[in-house]
């Protein structure tokens, strides 16, 4: 009966929510993953700020916003039985039904961040691929994960064909092709690292990722166009519904809508300028649904490439601006996107910084942090941190969720040291 009452309630927050609202805002940081409910009333999108948000997409409000992952929400996808599946930087992937604020199911099985999702065309599984270097197929009825193993490196997405074969891509610049039974069958090396697929109905592979280039590939791995978007990234790509358009989402802040027949970009989405992480369609093809550095998830108008409602959102604030020209500052840009420097705007993918020198390591209250950092033994100094960059995160706290990066310049640790204990005081 709780169960019951609580999806009567969300039903009505759907139908009874205020006017549309085309740009949605309520993630604390970019917008990594999105995904459209078969109707197309509803998104659920996943952020670098540890949270799912589901938004009624007519009225533009955020129905439930979902705190589960200890990490950045890389990856959902709707089921066929009218459920979702979110996954995570934590290496975990959960089953929700709409209305419950817990996971109704969660897989666990994967040893590094999960990257992507697809659900086979029958309904019965979903597949994930991971920085593991793996993918996995989870029979939705229960029972245990098959493991495909292959890839040299961080395994960034997978996709279906019609008749149950597995594509996956990754780092190691291959698209492979899987059996339905998780059997190797073929694979192709491309250019440069591949970060994104699509499968069309007649079996054509997209692919597209670091030179931004998006491949049209044939089963046998042979090249029918390639359409060049340089010089950013591709980052996602999405069929249209009827199969017919390729969106093709950038670090560049665009997103190029392809006529895959020709091969030929159609239009342009220009956005506010900052990485397009994620691109939807709404069912009926009617529109676009992006996700990216702005922290929104935007409407665009799929026939014209016009955007629903007013571009001209305002920028989250530039925490930097104060401290123009400091050494410090430009050394803690990198860090920007993952983390805050003030209380009041709580976590985004890490945890706040405010007040970091004198705190113990994994003490905030309001963030999820891994089993390992809690049982570490460290209070954060200008020398703890600095030693932190100085070797390594996965070398100075093992277990750690942030991504591997160092600063060899001891100037730059001590610049970076002396702007932090100013701007998070």
């Amino acid at each position: 009966m709780p169960k019951l009452l609580s999806l009567l309630a969300f039903t009505l927050a759907v139908a009874l929510v205020g006017p549309a609202n085309a740009q949605m805002r309520g993630h604390g940081g970019p917008v990594r993953a999105l995904a459209v409910t078969g109707d197309g009333r509803l998104a659920i999108s996943g952020g670098f700020d540890q949270a799912a948000i589901v938004w009624g997409l007519d009225t533009g409000t955020a129905l439930s916003v979902l705190r589960f992952h200890e990490g950045a929400v890389n990856a959902v996808t709707v089921l066929p039985d009218g459920r979702f599946a979110t996954a995570s930087e934590d290496g975990r992937i959960a089953l929700w039904r709409l209305g419950l604020a817990e996971p109704e199911r969660v897989l666990e099985g994967h040893a590094g961040p999960v990257a992507a999702l697809a659900v086979a065309p029958d309904g019965t599984s979903l597949a994930s691929v991971a920085w593991d270097g793996s993918a996995r197929l989870w029979p939705l009825a229960g029972g245990a994960a098959r493991s495909l193993e292959g890839h040299r490196g961080n395994v960034n997405a997978v996709a279906y064909l019609t008749d149950g074969r597995v594509v996956t891509a990754g780092a190691d610049a291959t698209v492979r092709i899987w059996s339905a039974e998780g059997e190797p069958l073929s694979n192709v090396t491309l250019p440069s690292a591949v970060s994104a697929l699509a499968v069309a109905s007649d079996g054509e592979i997209a692919a597209a990722g670091a030179d931004a280039t998006v491949r049209f590939l044939d089963q046998a791995g042979g090249v029918r166009a390639p359409v060049e978007l340089g010089p950013a990234p591709v980052i996602a790509l999405a069929l249209s519904p009827d199969g017919t358009r390729i969106a093709a989402a950038g670090a560049g802040g665009t997103v190029a809508v392809i006529d895959r027949a020709k091969a030929q970009v159609l239009y342009t989405l220009i956005g506010p300028g900052l990485p397009v992480w994620s691109v939807a369609w709404r069912p009926d093809g009617s529109e676009l649904i992006t996700g990216g550095g702005d922290r929104l998830v935007r409407r665009w108008d799929a026939a014209t490439g016009a955007p629903i409602g007013p571009l001209a959102m305002p920028r989250p604030v530039d925490a930097l601006a104060a401290f123009h020209g400091e050494r410090g500052a430009e050394v803690f840009r990198a860090c920007v996107a993952c983390h805050s420097l003030k209380a009041d705007e709580g976590p985004r993918a890490g945890p706040t910084l405010a007040g970091i020198f004198g705190r113990r390591i994994a003490s905030l209250p309001d963030y999820r942090y891994s089993d390992a950092l809690k049982r570490m033994d460290i209070v954060w100094t200008p020398e703890t941190v600095a030693r932190l960059f100085e070797v390594g995160p996965a070398r100075y706290t093992p277990g750690t969720r942030m991504p591997e990066q160092t600063i060899n310049s001891a100037a730059d640790r001590e610049a970076l040291m002396q702007f932090l204990e100013k701007a998070t005081r």
